[in-house]
């Protein structure tokens, strides 16, 4: 009768390589310096990108992962971040505000669409940086 014997597999060269570099204080203190330099820079880029195009929610969900495989604190608000994009992803998926979404959006398109007809019956496809008399009711 065979046993299955699991085969005990060693640390990938990853975890061999951080495992070097966290018994020398001086390499370690580089590394979180360097993990911290990178995390905070796309942690802020998404900050950016919050108010500028661009996936802000992306850059800071990534700038927090980064963050958080050095540092506790960033795992905590790694792990807050999560719950509420789960809350934000249960709310948004509710039925009643899906459908008020839909509505909202569909108003929205419509309203958008009134106001690029009223532009085109007006000026035509004149572009608005060349409107001579922006004036249009004297």
């Amino acid at each position: 009768m065979a046993i299955n014997q699991e085969k005990v597999s060693e640390p990938g060269l990853l975890h061999r390589f951080r495992a070097r570099v966290r018994r020398n204080p001086l390499l370690n203190t580089a590394w979180r310096a360097g993990v911290f330099a990178v995390g905070a820079t796309v942690l802020v880029g998404g900050l950016v990108m919050m108010v500028t195009p661009g996936p802000g929610l992306l850059g800071i969900v990534i700038g927090l992962a980064i963050l958080a495989t050095e540092f506790a604190w960033a795992q905590r608000a790694l792990y807050r971040a999560k719950t509420a994009a789960d809350r934000a992803k249960e709310k948004a998926l509710d039925p009643r505000k899906r459908r008020r979404n839909t509505v909202f959006g569909a108003v929205t398109a419509i309203v958008l669409a009134a106001a690029v007809a009223a532009y085109l019956g007006i000026y035509g496809l004149t572009l608005p940086w060349e409107i001579e008399d922006p004036v249009f009711w004297t």
